[in-house]
């Protein structure tokens, strides 16, 4: 399952739409003045300028991500977008330096502990523990991970279709299958925090809803979507290339709606 840099930029407005409050809110209010963040996953950078929308003018946020591509296309559009002052591998705006590096989330260091960690739509790919315990040696005491959009075993797709029950249950199933991957990790997240010596300080509900008609670039979000179904379903599936075949006419048609189940994670190790 590949995500390029226009799938993770349509789905853009999808996580806004998605984001819980109350969690988003218990962070910021969490946070000290200038923090030291760090996100496993950045993508391209989405989350910069939803932190300077929240009142995160100052502090550091470093972004890491394997796909050199998707790092480069954050440090250019990122910039431009926030109006910030190019640096060698990000940008400086107001008092937030925002810098953008290739590599593996859970094998960072850091040289002064963070205050927090972000993973936003990243633990259902990635071994929890060993997500939650690379988190915790980048922190420093007190420090939180936020883990919005963290996918839990839930999709649903508009109009009812004969298939869907098999279709879904496949693609969950393809996902178990890959290696460190988790189609249920939100209430897997809920369950490992409360099994550690942490503190599991707010979650909330943060679903995945696109409906017609489609803003933004959201029809190409769905049409990925249906991609990634198709390569866990097809030849898997009695009936699985009839829903593909109905479920594109009707994304084309504009009458296709698709819901993805998430969780909101607040946790201080």
């Amino acid at each position: 399952m590949a995500y390029d840099g226009r799938y993770l930029e349509a789905k853009r407005t999808v996580d806004d739409r998605a984001i819980d409050r109350r969690v988003r809110d218990r962070t910021l209010d969490e946070l000290p003045e200038a923090p030291l963040i760090v996100e496993a996953g950045a993508g391209t950078g989405a989350t910069v300028p939803r932190l300077l929308d929240w009142g995160v003018t100052a502090g550091t946020y470093r972004g890491i991500d394997r796909d050199d591509d998707v790092i480069e296309l954050a440090r250019e559009r990122r910039a431009d977008e926030c109006g910030g002052e190019r640096t060698e591998a990000g940008f400086r705006v107001d008092d937030l330096s925002v810098r953008f590096e290739q590599g593996d989330a859970l094998a960072a260091t850091v040289d002064d502990p963070v205050d927090l960690v972000v993973a936003q739509a990243f633990l259902d790919l990635v071994p929890l523990d060993d997500a939650l315990d690379a988190f915790a040696s980048l922190l420093r005491p007190g420090g939180l991970v936020y883990a919005p959009i963290t996918f839990d075993g839930e999709t649903v797709f508009q109009p009812d279709h004969p298939v869907d029950d098999a279709v879904v249950a496949a693609y969950h199933d393809a996902i178990d299958a890959e290696p460190g991957r988790d189609a249920r990790a939100g209430r897997h997240l809920l369950d490992r925090c409360r099994e550690r010596d942490g503190d599991l300080l707010a979650v909330g509900a943060s679903d995945w809803v696109v409906y017609p008609p489609y803003p933004a670039d959201e029809r190409y979000f769905l049409g990925a979507i249906l991609d990634f179904v198709a390569d866990a379903v097809t030849d898997r599936v009695d009936g699985a290339d009839d829903w593909l075949d109905v479920r594109r006419r009707q994304l084309d048609a504009g009458c296709l709606s698709y819901v993805a189940h998430g969780y909101d994670v607040l946790y201080r190790p």
